[in-house]
C-alpha cells in the first residue's frame, strides 16, 4: 500500500470458474500472509513487459489462511493488466503484492444486510456471506449475470446458502428487482452493491429515491485507469517532471519515477491520492467517484489513480 510495504506471493494453482473468469491461488513465498476481513483487496503487481500495472483484487478465499485466492475477469478494454494475467500467468509465476486493505465492510451493527452483485462484482459477497452467515446475521445475496457460464461461483453459493442466495440471469430475463428489495425492509437493514458501474449507480440512486439513508448504502467501485494521450506532469515538490503514457495512470508515473505519492484503493473512490493541482495546460479528466462536482469544476484537485490529462502539461504538489 502507500506505505510500500509489498509480498512476494507465488502462483500455487490457477482454475477456469467461468467464461472468461479465472482463479489464481497465491501462496507467501516466506512466512505467512496477514488476516483480513471480509470484503478486503489486495493491489497485484504485474510487470508486463517495460510497464508496471497494479490492479486491485477482492480477496475470496475462504476457510484456508494458508494462501490468498483472486478471481480474474479478462476485459477486451483491458491496458494489459487482466490479459497478463489470463494468458502469461502461470503455476509457479511469482507476483508482487500489497497488504490487504478493506475499504467495503460489513457495518455489523445493521439488522439485516442485502448483498446485490453483478458480474465479477460477486467476488467482495464470496467473504462476505460466509462472514455473516458464520455470526449468524441475516442476510440475502442477489446475484446477477449475463447468463450461466458466466455466474462465477453461482452454484457454489446456492449450494451453500440455498435460502439465502437468488440468481438471476440476462439471458433468461430474470433480473434483480431492486425496488421490491428496497420495499418494506427491516429498520436498521443495509444494502451493499458490486458490479458494473451503471448498476451501482442506479441501484444507489433507487435507494436513495426510496427513502433509505445514504449511510445505509455501501458500493465497491474499482475503476481502471483509462487510456488516453500522452502527457507531461510537473512534480512540483519533487523538482521532476515525468512523462505519462498512454496506458499508464498518473500514479503510476509518479511510482515509476522513484516518487512516493499516497494511495489506498487504485480505483478512484477512497481519496487517498487526492493531490493538489498547481497549473494545468489542457482538460482534466476526471475519472473517480470521489470529487464532488464543484471540485471537478474548480481544476484544483485530481485523483492521480484513475483521472489524467487531456492537454499538454499538468502541475501538482508532489
Amino acid at each position: 500500500m502507500s506505505d510500500g510495504r509489498e509480498i512476494s506471493v507465488r502462483v500455487s494453482d490457477i482454475t477456469v470458474v467461468a467464461k472468461d473468469i479465472k482463479r489464481f491461488r497465491l501462496q507467501p513465498i516466506s512466512g505467512a500472509l496477514p488476516l483480513f476481513s471480509a470484503g478486503s483487496h489486495i493491489v497485484v503487481s504485474i510487470f508486463a513487459d517495460d510497464r508496471r500495472i497494479r490492479n486491485p483484487y477482492s480477496l475470496t478465499s475462504v476457510g484456508d489462511p494458508s494462501g490468498y485466492d483472486i478471481s480474474v475477469l479478462k476485459t477486451a478494454n483491458s491496458r494489459g493488466g487482466s490479459v497478463f494475467m489470463h494468458e502469461r500467468v502461470t503455476k509457479g509465476t511469482e507476483l508482487v503484492i500489497s497488504q490487504p486493505v478493506n475499504l467495503f465492510p460489513i457495518n455489523l451493527s445493521g439488522r439485516k444486510h442485502i448483498l446485490l452483485a453483478g458480474g465479477i462484482g460477486i467476488t467482495p459477497f464470496i467473504t462476505m456471506a460466509h462472514q455473516l452467515a458464520s455470526l449468524n446475521q441475516p442476510f440475502q445475496l442477489h446475484y446477477g449475470s449475463r447468463s450461466k457460464e458466466r455466474g462465477a461461483y453461482a452454484e457454489s453459493l446456492k449450494e451453500a446458502f440455498p435460502d439465502r442466495v437468488f440468481l438471476y440471469r440476462d439471458d433468461e430475463g430474470t433480473f434483480i428487482p431492486i425496488d421490491a428489495l428496497l420495499r418494506n425492509q427491516p429498520l436498521g437493514t443495509h444494502l451493499y452493491v458490486c458490479g458494473p458501474e451503471g448498476m451501482i449507480n442506479a441501484f444507489l440512486k433507487a435507494g436513495l429515491a426510496a427513502g433509505w439513508p445514504k449511510e445505509s448504502l455501501h458500493a465497491e467501485r474499482f475503476i481502471a485507469p483509462s487510456s488516453g494521450k500522452p502527457f507531461s506532469v510537473k512534480l512540483v515538490r519533487s523538482g521532476r517532471t515525468i512523462k505519462v503514457d498512454e496506458h499508464q495512470s498518473i500514479l503510476e508515473a509518479v511510482e515509476d519515477a522513484g516518487v512516493k505519492a499516497p494511495y489506498l484503493c487504485r480505483g478512484g473512490a477512497c481519496g487517498q491520492c487526492e493531490t493538489d493541482v498547481v497549473s494545468c495546460d489542457g482538460e482534466i479528466v476526471h475519472s473517480d467517484n470521489y470529487l464532488d462536482p464543484d471540485v471537478r469544476k474548480s481544476g484544483s484537485k485530481i485523483m492521480i489513480c484513475v483521472s489524467r490529462l487531456n492537454g499538454f502539461e499538468l502541475a501538482l504538489n508532489l
